[in-house]
């Protein structure tokens, strides 16, 4: 009823979603990119290079990579022109098919993004703050399923936080999950990767199992702490979770619900403040400042 993946069946497995490689401007090849994510203790990862022409249109094939304990999600990072501060789009598309046609002069980034899931595409907007989105942009790229949320690369340059264009679009009716990610490069000025993550829930680790719960936005995110469960009861939330200081329950009213406390693992909020949101979301803050956000709760 409310979009939660915590009681469902399975597990959770961490992955990362925004990932480049030596097949366009990260200097890591697919093997080194994969092996490093998985030693970090990750199940999978998506390495999304940039279908440019300057690269040859790379839809990096990883499948070889995979094993019974990690595996990978083929995709790429979409560009087309134009958005109003940029010369082109960035977007992430995980799960299209080896060979799918390059854009051509005249495709727009909606476009481009529609014809991606059509062809069974997981699409998500890239970095909004980085881009300078605006609203109108994001409102005009109607195949979307998510927005990622947070960039650890764009974080190094102050523009990683895309929850405020998030939630102007869930405010608007837009039912869209977030999700955060790394765009790793590994260039030696960039900073480390494996700094943000997602965990899918799935009852298994198959590629087609993963991405059927990213588009159910059945995950959390993370730069850190977990979040074991978010239960909704008798007008109120509940959250378990690994030691942190902050818990905040957010939606699209002014105001919003803190608890803090030292070590907090548990507890539990009213939901009363929430009457006139369509959605709610949870923000946990460790006492290092690193967080993890769950998926927007649809409360109707």
């Amino acid at each position: 009823m409310h979009n939660l993946p915590f009681d469902r069946p399975g597990r959770f497995w961490r992955g990362n979603l925004h990932t480049h490689s030596d097949h366009s401007d990260g200097a890591l090849s697919p093997e080194e990119t994969s092996r490093l994510y998985q030693e970090a203790g990750y199940d999978f990862v998506a390495i999304t290079d940039h279908f440019r022409a300057e690269y040859g249109f790379p839809l990096t094939d990883t499948r070889a990579l995979r094993t019974t304990a990690f595996t990978t999600l083929l995709g790429a990072e979409l560009h087309a022109p134009r958005t109003e501060f940029s010369t082109e789009w960035h977007i992430i598309a995980l799960g299209l098919p080896l060979g799918f046609p390059p854009p051509d002069s005249a495709e727009s980034g909606t476009e481009l993004a529609r014809r991606a899931r059509a062809a069974g595409a997981f699409i998500g907007m890239a970095h909004p703050a980085a881009s300078l989105l605006t609203l109108p942009d994001a409102e005009s790229l109607d195949a979307a399923h998510a927005v990622e949320v947070y960039n650890a690369l764009s974080a190094w340059e102050d523009r990683g936080d895309s929850w405020h264009l998030c939630d102007l679009l869930l405010g608007r009716g837009h039912r869209l999950g977030a999700y955060a990610a790394d765009d790793a490069h590994f260039q030696p000025k960039d900073p480390p990767g494996c700094a943000a993550w997602v965990q899918v829930r799935a009852e298994s680790l198959n590629p087609n199992a993963l991405l059927a719960a990213l588009k159910a936005c059945h995950y959390y995110s993370s730069t850190g702490p977990e979040i074991h469960d978010v239960r909704l009861h008798d007008g109120k939330i509940t959250i378990r979770c690994s030691p942190v200081s902050r818990v905040l329950v957010t939606g699209c009213v002014p105001g919003k619900q803190l608890q803090a406390g030292h070590a907090l693992t548990e507890c539990t909020l009213p939901l009363d403040m929430f009457r006139a949101s369509a959605y709610i979301r949870v923000t946990v803050v460790d006492a290092t400042g690193q967080r993890a956000w769950s998926n927007p709760i649809w409360l109707s």
